[in-house]
């Protein structure tokens, strides 16, 4: 069972170099997108922020951990976490394969849903719904963690991409009602070169949020096993140069050092091969941007997922600049948006938890009727 553990392992470092290519768009494409840095410069600028997010918390990786399954009804066991894992990877995959720029965080979340239903024969008492009720900040749950925030980040995304970018304009257009040298810097040719240098700035603040973000969530899924395993006793037995695999807390409250920077280290990784379907559709094909649009996409999206990492809420880095996007180029004019592209988005975002939680849900059948669980 040992060698089952280290399969999930290895599987869950897998998904998180996956989701480091398949949401390297989310952090860089309106930096792509504005020419303000070349794709290169702008992967490796996102690979280096992405790791020093990865180390700044583990609030999201401890909701994965110990606010999603409810182990008292099912067990972590890792047959349930590997068949989790495989449904959010055939999602990202297929998602990524078509250019369309779906969630990793809910594939992840559907593929631990789905896969804990399977090992519970239909009980959804499987799952977590909401704990805490007394205490908004402590809250675990589907209902508080990831329902809730599953709608409202995309919003709030929207609603400060729009808001930032009239907040912008309102200073330009004061500026040039003042005269003199501010007018000049109101100028589009001072206001691009600006906003050129300050889009590396928000670029950088983005692929952080991702980062600190995104990758936690691998880091619970490690955790879950461990905390599994150990329930199970497969861990009692332990060569001395596998000691570290011991999970500590035995409630997945903290996560060990080992994992966060091992998940870190692969996600910045998966980011530096590149995942440029994706960003050809969010850069390009929802609305055309320039520098300053970019900046304020970025700089509202990376807000709401350092918010959200910070409450624990494993958010979608996707829903959140996309909907960012829009905003800033509902503000720039609303007839710029492109419905059909924006379509196509929001119906990967509806069928990303189902589509991966029924693949897991599968895949566990599977091992049950093989008998390998």
């Amino acid at each position: 069972m040992l060698t089952l553990v280290l399969v999930v392992i290895l599987a869950a470092l897998v998904f998180e170099f996956i989701n480091g290519f398949h949401d390297t768009a989310n952090s860089i494409a309106t930096v792509v997108a504005t020419k303000v840095l070349s794709p290169g410069a702008a992967v490796s600028l996102a690979a280096v922020m992405n790791l020093i997010g990865a180390l700044m918390g583990t609030a999201v990786a401890a909701t994965i951990a110990t606010g999603i399954i409810n182990t008292g009804v099912v067990e972590a066991s890792s047959q349930v976490i590997l068949c989790a894992l495989m449904g959010g990877i055939v999602w990202n995959l297929i998602t990524w394969w078509f250019g369309l720029p779906s969630s990793s965080s809910h594939a992840l979340i559907g593929g631990l849903c789905g896969a804990a239903l399977a090992a519970a024969n239909n009980d959804w008492d499987a799952l977590v719904w909401s704990q805490d009720l007394g205490n908004w900040a402590a809250n675990k749950g589907l209902l508080w963690k990831v329902f809730l925030p599953m709608v409202t980040s995309p919003l709030a995304g929207f609603v400060m991409g729009m808001a930032v970018m009239v907040l912008l304009w309102a200073i330009i257009a004061g500026m040039a009602r003042a005269g003199g040298l501010l007018r000049r810097l109101a100028r589009p040719r001072w206001v691009n070169a600006f906003f050129g240098k300050a889009q590396i700035l928000s670029a950088a603040y983005m692929g952080f949020a991702h980062g600190h973000n995104d990758a936690q969530k691998t880091m619970g899924i490690i955790a879950l096993t461990l905390l599994g395993a150990e329930t199970a006793g497969t861990l009692d037995e332990l060569p001395g140069w596998l000691a570290f695999l011991h999970p500590g807390q035995s409630d997945g409250s903290q996560i060990a050092t080992w994992i966060v920077v091992t998940c870190a280290l692969v996600m910045a990784a998966g980011t530096a091969s590149g995942g440029w379907r994706i960003i050809k559709t969010l850069g390009h094909k929802m609305v055309k941007l320039h520098p300053i649009h970019g900046f304020a996409a970025e700089t509202s999206s990376a807000t709401v997922l350092t918010l959200a990492a910070h409450f624990g809420m494993p958010v979608s880095t996707t829903h959140s600049i996309s909907t960012a996007i829009m905003g800033v180029g509902f503000a720039k004019n609303p007839r710029a948006l492109k419905i059909g592209v924006i379509e196509r988005i929001v119906w990967a975002w509806i069928l990303t938890i189902p589509a991966a939680g029924g693949l897991a849900y599968l895949s566990l059948r599977g091992m049950k009727a093989a008998g390998w669980l």
